[in-house]
């Protein structure tokens, strides 16, 4: 892409019950927006049933609502048809350690035209969340790619927790250049500490079953 070209870049934060972590998220985006990363952060809140939409709003984010749940897919695509950016940046709700930094490092390569698609994998944090993504780096949820390509893609918006395969599937079929980027020092809150151990299993084990279901 030429950079004389002005790109806008939107950080898109899908997020359901996030009340407890998202401002570790919003925080350091409102500092990669004043520092010139990204225009927008916009969180969308998915079904949520507490208070994530008010402190997302509070870290002056932008916030849009759905109801009923659509699921991260779902979320992702709402969010996507909400903005006017060119550059979507797709963030977790629930990272540990970002930095305004690990949102320049994966927008540059989409911005100097190495490739049509960036992921954030994580490094040097926690041993769990640094080792699920090295077996499955695919399944990343930080993301930069250009929101005419997000469109393209089909089955987004049923695909739920199988929204990465779906991405990935189709960037493999596409032939896309996609740079992987090391986020050095980040990690994640694992939905077993946020939900209990059972609580986070049950939904560890339906996001398994929705990843598996669109990778067939």
């Amino acid at each position: 892409m030429n950079r004389g070209v002005r790109v806008k870049v939107t950080a898109i934060v899908p997020a359901y019950n996030e009340e407890n972590n998202i401002s570790k998220v919003l925080v350091p985006l409102g500092f990669a927006k004043e520092q010139g990363y990204v225009d927008e952060v916009l969180v969308v809140c998915d079904g949520c049933k507490d208070n994530t939409a008010k402190v997302a709003q509070e870290c002056g984010a932008r916030v849009l609502e759905l109801n009923p749940n659509k699921g991260k897919g779902g979320a992702m695509l709402e969010g996507a048809m909400y903005t006017d950016s060119d550059i979507l940046v797709f963030v977790d709700a629930d990272l540990l350690g970002l930095t305004p930094s690990h949102i320049k490092d994966l927008v540059d390569p989409l911005l100097s035209g190495k490739a049509k698609m960036s992921m954030g994998l994580f490094g040097h944090g926690r041993f769990s969340t640094d080792a699920a993504q090295k077996v499955a780096p695919f399944l990343s949820g930080q993301r930069a790619i250009f929101k005419e390509d997000f469109l393209k893609i089909p089955d987004v918006a049923t695909s739920r927790y199988g929204v990465e395969i779906e991405i990935t599937k189709y960037s493999k079929k596409n032939k896309w250049l996609v740079e992987r980027v090391i986020w050095d020092q980040m990690s994640q809150v694992m939905k077993e500490e946020k939900l209990g151990f059972f609580g986070g299993l049950k939904v560890r084990l339906r996001m398994y079953w929705e990843i598996l279901k669109a990778s067939i």
